[in-house]
């Protein structure tokens, strides 16, 4: 398909398909990393619980995700990148602790925080687990 790749990508992403490669029209397949051919994910934003965070030396925080239904399911974890004030907002639930962990969640190094933090994830779409997410916001849950 020439041309198009906004309207090819909307029809990709109404589908919800993973996403779409793109590859120049001069270039032939090669194995492995190349310019000539460019992966295109479709990602949604989601709301699900913050269940807790977990830091490893050396390693980015982040934050541990469960489903916002009374199972409380963990569904992975996702790259912190929220505001300053959001970042201390967290760390302080984080020091308040008092939360336990959810069903699935083997991460004995976490530190799970009380219920009722909500968390905005932007993440790859139509999964049952997080792929590639990204913790935007979070805000108290509504009673």
């Amino acid at each position: 398909m020439h041309g198009g790749g906004a309207d090819f990508y909307a029809a990709v992403d109404r589908m919800g398909l993973e996403g779409m490669v793109s590859k120049r029209p001069d270039s032939v397949y090669r194995s492995g990393d190349t310019e000539a051919w460019r992966k295109t994910k479709c990602y949604e934003e989601v709301d699900f619980e913050v269940a807790g965070v977990q830091r490893k030396p050396g390693s980015a925080p982040l934050a541990l995700m469960v489903t916002r239904d009374a199972e409380r399911r963990y569904v992975g974890s996702a790259n912190i990148a929220l505001t300053k004030a959001m970042r201390e907002h967290l760390y302080a639930k984080v020091q308040e602790g008092k939360g336990t962990p959810p069903k699935g969640a083997d991460k004995p190094d976490a530190e799970w925080i009380k219920p009722g933090l909500v968390g905005r994830v932007k993440t790859l779409k139509r999964e049952d687990k997080l792929r590639h997410a990204t913790l935007r916001a979070i805000r108290e849950a509504k009673p």
